[in-house]
């Protein structure tokens, strides 16, 4: 099943179910998506409904850390709730070692000496780790091993 025909589902599950947080927030994911959608006049497969939920994931990030700024603990948990079914939908971390290991195994296939070579690198390893890893994170670690 596609993951945007599963997040449909829930959505009519958490209808029935009266879970008005959790239908709230499955709503804003099928917007977001549909909203992509109709930009860029596409339908999109699972790999960009996954950079979708990313993006939502870092903005909710981010809005945590200016309402524990602003002392808004109200809408710190709600944000943290909407992160929370935000994060079912996405494919489990890579640990510390698979991820190091796919960083490795790119740079060999790339033949990536320098750091020069990080935007190919870069787009390979995206590609594999979409959703399962920060790319900031990757980004950084890329740019160590490359000697950068």
């Amino acid at each position: 099943m596609a993951l945007k025909d599963r997040i449909t589902e829930d959505m009519k599950t958490a209808m029935r179910a009266g879970e008005k947080e959790r239908l709230a927030t499955i709503r804003l994911i099928l917007s977001a998506i549909k909203q992509r959608e109709v930009d860029e006049r596409i339908t999109l497969e699972d790999t960009q409904v996954l950079g979708v939920i990313e993006k939502m994931v870092k903005q909710r990030k981010e809005s945590i850390v200016q309402f524990e700024a602003g002392g808004r603990a109200d809408l710190v948990a709600k944000e943290s709730a909407e992160i929370a079914v935000l994060q079912t939908y996405m494919p489990a971390p890579l640990s510390e070692a698979e991820l190091d290991a796919l960083i490795a195994e790119t740079i060999a296939s790339t033949g990536a000496a320098t750091i020069k070579d990080m935007g190919k690198v870069m787009g390979v390893v995206k590609a594999k780790a979409q959703g399962r890893a920060d790319m900031a994170a990757v980004g950084a670690r890329i740019k160590q091993k490359l000697g950068g």
